[in-house]
């Protein structure tokens, strides 16, 4: 009983770690464009 006094704060801290993440995620543009990356690869790019 007495762990989920530990793990039970752990959990939440966990969660709204990457709730924050995600949030900070979307705000900085990572999922903008989620297309054109894995076309990148077909396109030789000569320097």
């Amino acid at each position: 009983m007495a762990v989920i006094y530990i793990l039970l704060p752990l959990a939440i801290l966990m969660t709204i770690g990457g709730i924050v993440g995600f949030i900070w995620a979307v705000r900085r543009g990572q999922f903008d464009d989620v297309e054109t990356p894995k076309y990148r690869i077909l396109f030789r790019d000569d320097d």
